[in-house]
């Protein structure tokens, strides 16, 4: 009775195969890797600003605010993409 469903435990694994969970990636990066990234570049451009480098700081300050956008973009294409992707070949 045990082999029986192990093998059939065994054969649903083998037939249901999983891909990347590619959405759970793009929300872990979302909700813990950004926001550390955030909070570091934020204490450095405090610092730098403490320091009396104010033109450094709106220059990266706007480097950094453009490179969000990049990303932003980026992530829209792809979830855009997708949807273009179902619509055509469903």
């Amino acid at each position: 009775m045990i082999a029986t469903e192990l093998a059939t435990h065994v054969a649903t694994l083998a037939a249901d195969p999983k891909g990347i969970n590619t959405q759970g990636i793009v929300t872990f990066f979302a909700s813990n890797i950004a926001p550390i990234l955030l909070a570091v570049l934020g204490v450095i451009f405090i610092g730098r600003a403490s320091r009396g480098e104010i033109s450094k700081v709106l220059t990266s300050s706007a480097i950094a605010i453009v490179g969000l956008a990049f990303i932003a973009g980026a992530a829209t294409l792809f979830f855009v993409g997708d949807a273009l992707i179902k619509l055509i070949f469903n």
